[in-house]
């Protein structure tokens, strides 16, 4: 029997059939991918054969298909080892506040990074725009023009006053796309808003430190009665990157990768080199500045105070 990975708990998997069932399931024996080490054998919308139990009530998962792609972090307690939060993913949703909790622009990038080398589009969502008065909706504007600029998509909506959800749902309709950011960004709320019917659980802001409060445990994929899959993720504080060679790293800035070829030289960093046409670019306004230094910062391995994707 087939089926697809919708929630993983450690050493139960609960698997969807095409016709909406779900059992719950165990992995046969052990499973390594070649060429990666992994915490975790199966991910969330991986695709799986199975094969019942004598009642019938629980499944042994047999088989693992080829995925298309995946979206990784580092483990939190074995640093050389990763662990997979979801496969065969249509697209990522970066979620993303100015305040309560603030989301940093060194956050975005690693985020935006980290799925391009994994070969997954990102579409950025700001939402609590209604929070968007005064210095901090010329920011937002400022952050927007940024990304624009530098090839992502982005929406504005608030999941609380109903802003521009309509257009949140239009990006999710037919597609398996990965929801993520800080905790206390509107995850949940914001699938909310466009599936009432799915009621997750959201919780306020905590405000001692102007942080979100955990309310998604481990990673899910629920279903969309307008058609798609959404998968719901554990908040993340900071994102801790997985290796990348440093001439490779400014592959990943779509409109650092732009000028990379009009560089005096092949092997060119774009920090010191002389007639950078990187740095052109980003004394001309072509390429943001936040931006440039995010990249500066990946390439020294500048991962102080950076903590890991939270996952319990």
């Amino acid at each position: 029997m087939e089926g697809i990975v919708v929630k993983s708990t450690g050493s139960w998997y609960i698997v969807r059939q095409e016709n909406g069932k779900r059992i719950d399931c165990k992995l046969k024996g052990i499973y390594r991918i070649k060429g990666l080490k992994a915490t975790n054998p199966i991910a969330v919308g991986d695709h799986v054969d199975f094969v019942l139990s004598e009642k019938e009530k629980t499944g042994m998962i047999t088989s693992i298909a080829p995925r298309s792609n995946y979206i990784i972090r580092r483990s939190i307690n074995l640093s050389k080892q990763t662990h997979i939060i979801a496969s065969n993913i249509d697209q990522a949703i970066l979620i993303v506040t100015l305040a309560f909790p603030r989301t940093s622009t060194g956050f975005i990038d690693r985020f935006l990074i980290t799925a391009a080398a994994y070969h997954i589009p990102v579409k950025i969502i700001f939402n609590k725009c209604d929070l968007f008065t005064g210095e901090l909706k010329e920011h937002f504007e400022n952050l927007q023009d940024i990304y624009i600029q530098a090839g992502y998509d982005c929406i504005v909506v608030s999941a609380t006053k109903k802003i521009n959800t309509e257009a949140f749902k239009n990006l999710l309709k037919d597609k398996t796309s990965l929801i993520s950011g800080h905790s206390g960004v509107g995850k949940s709320a914001l699938i909310n808003a466009i599936e009432p019917s799915l009621n997750l659980k959201t919780a306020e802001i905590s405000l001692a430190h102007l942080k979100g409060i955990h309310t998604t445990t481990f990673a899910e994929m629920h279903e969309l009665s307008f058609g798609g899959f959404v998968i719901d993720t554990p908040g993340i504080k900071e994102l801790g990157l997985i290796d990348f060679k440093k001439e490779e790293i400014s592959h990943f800035f779509p409109e650092i990768f732009k000028h990379i070829h009009q560089c005096k030289f092949n092997n060119c960093l774009h920090t010191h080199e002389v007639q950078c046409a990187v740095k052109r670019a980003v004394e001309s306004g072509e390429i943001g500045q936040s931006r440039y230094n995010s990249y500066v910062s990946i390439l020294n391995g500048d991962d102080l105070g950076v903590e890991e994707w939270e996952l319990k």
